[in-house]
């Protein structure tokens, strides 16, 4: 269960930089949000990029940094609680499909909360497959978890989760955004500029 992993952290791919609200440079949106993972042994560097919804904050490399994720966005102030944080987590692929990512998240969570409610929760991304789940705990809180792959040859796969009060007034207004945010995330391949010759030189 990715909620977990907010106490415990998680061996993530090591991030390298955000770009800034416009990354006019990769073709984004403006308010688009990337984040970018150094290559990493047979894993190759990577970007995962999407829309910054209006009124929220991205970090990579504090808050993000300090609880073991590779990319935070929230509204507001930052409080340390989990609650209406969308998290995205990125790292190797290990287990062999997707949907043995998301059995074992949905295995784990009830080994911890064995009479919890499990659904689907539905989302769809063009640029890649995904399944994503609702976890309704006996703690009163959901937690939302989204599983992609971007193929097999990229070496990596991602998630983006986020925790609610089961009685949160604002809780479908929040999980339509979320939606939009899984649905607007791509994988880029990250290539390193090299620094020219005559820069070299100097």
């Amino acid at each position: 269960m990715r909620r977990l992993l907010w106490l415990c952290g998680l061996l993530a791919l090591p991030v390298l930089a955000q770009a800034g609200a416009a990354a006019q440079d990769h073709g984004a949106k403006e308010h688009s949000v990337i984040v970018y993972g150094k290559p990493d042994g047979k894993v190759a560097g990577w970007g995962i990029a999407t829309d910054l919804p209006s009124g929220w904050t991205q970090d990579c490399c504090q808050y993000a940094q300090a609880i073991g994720v590779n990319l935070v966005l929230y509204r507001g102030e930052w409080t340390g609680e989990p609650e209406r944080v969308m998290v995205l987590n990125v790292w190797p692929q290990k287990l062999p499909s997707l949907d043995a990512e998301w059995q074992d998240d949905q295995k784990r969570y009830l080994q911890r909360d064995p009479t919890a409610k499990v659904s689907t929760f539905a989302v769809h991304n063009p640029a890649m497959a995904c399944h994503g789940l609702l976890f309704q705990g006996t703690d009163h809180k959901d937690d939302v978890v989204v599983f992609c792959d971007p193929g097999k040859a990229t070496g990596v796969r991602l998630s983006w989760s986020m925790t609610m009060s089961a009685a949160d007034p604002t809780r479908q207004s929040v999980l339509a955004l979320f939606s939009q945010v899984v649905e607007q995330s791509s994988y880029m391949k990250y290539v390193s500029k090299q620094a020219s010759p005559d820069k070299a030189k100097h």
